[in-house]
């Protein structure tokens, strides 16, 4: 059930028909700005220490701050991922909010020693695939929220869509391991992840795709790049995906419980005040509750997660 005090968005509203009517026509859709990238992801875990343990062990990050039942991780630079501890979680369900979030690597080498990484730390991995615009692994931390590990292809090299109507080709097909590991096959593992790290985009399960359209689409101003149906996937700048969201859960997924596991809230960073302040009147415009948050503000889509927007 939704929390008490929060209201849901539902097809029948009277709110989700004016997301619909007022940005209908695509000429018309408001736009993020291309320069538009990602901060952190904020996780409930079950244990501090012990998903500490887990990111810089499997993953080679290392800690920014720690205070309390809160830690910031990340490799020297900007924070990555932001643990914060509630007691007694329980693990991710079938419930909206995260499917997975993905750290991207500045050059496929880094990947690969990620991979050799996971394989020293004996960290299973739930797949490894080729996309087309990437190549990815997949894996779960210790309170099974879903993360992926990924380096792209150079631009020029993204497959051209095949489907009118979409702006890039993203397919799903087994990774040539041994092939990516190649390129650092007499290198020793690394116990630390190199700079350059960063979150390049943020997977969700939704209960209505047209729903979520209306929230990240017609409000926020993400432009889609892939609509699959029961998937679909935006960005700003023309990027393959900063997010994805899909009814693989089913259509009555309910909000994440407020002391499960999972995603507390996922960053988009913008290069201005004015920037800012444009996408805070959109929201504002639409009737949707906007919060004062880390110096900019919060806002939550239709299963109640949160997205922050700040300047950064």
């Amino acid at each position: 059930m939704p929390t008490p005090g929060r209201s849901r968005i539902r097809p029948s509203s009277h709110l989700y028909h004016r997301f619909v009517t007022t940005a209908a026509d695509g000429a018309h859709r408001p736009r993020l700005p291309d320069s538009l990238r990602l901060g952190p992801v904020h996780l409930t875990v079950s244990t501090l220490d012990g998903s500490i343990a887990f990111y810089e062990r499997a993953l080679g990050l290392r800690v920014h701050d720690r205070d309390g039942r809160v830690a910031t991780m990340g490799t020297g630079g900007e924070d990555l991922v932001v643990v914060v501890e509630e007691p007694g979680a329980a693990p991710g369900g079938r419930h909206a909010g995260l499917y997975h979030y993905a750290l991207r690597f500045e050059e496929r080498r880094e990947l690969a020693r990620a991979v050799k990484r996971l394989a020293t730390t004996q960290t299973r991995i739930e797949g490894a695939s080729d996309h087309g615009v990437s190549e990815a692994i997949y894996l779960r931390d210790v309170d099974d929220n879903g993360i992926e590990l990924y380096a792209d292809r150079p631009r020029e090299r993204w497959p051209p869509p095949r489907v009118g109507g979409e702006r890039v080709e993203m397919y799903t097909i087994a990774l040539d391991m041994p092939e990516l590991m190649r390129c650092i096959e007499a290198e020793e593992p690394r116990a630390h992840a190199g700079a350059g790290v960063v979150v390049g985009h943020v997977h969700l399960h939704v209960g209505d795709v047209e729903q979520a359209l209306a929230f990240y689409r017609d409000v926020l101003g993400f432009e889609v790049m892939v609509n699959l149906g029961n998937a679909v996937f935006v960005s700003a700048g023309g990027y393959h995906h900063h997010l994805g969201f899909n009814v693989w859960l089913g259509r009555d997924v309910q909000p994440r419980p407020s002391r499960a596991a999972g995603l507390r809230e996922w960053t988009v960073l913008l290069a201005s005040r004015e920037e800012l302040a444009a996408v805070r009147a959109r929201v504002a415009a639409a009737g949707l509750e906007v919060h004062a948050h880390r110096g900019g503000f919060l806002v939550r889509d239709p299963w109640e997660t949160a997205v922050a927007f700040r300047v950064g």
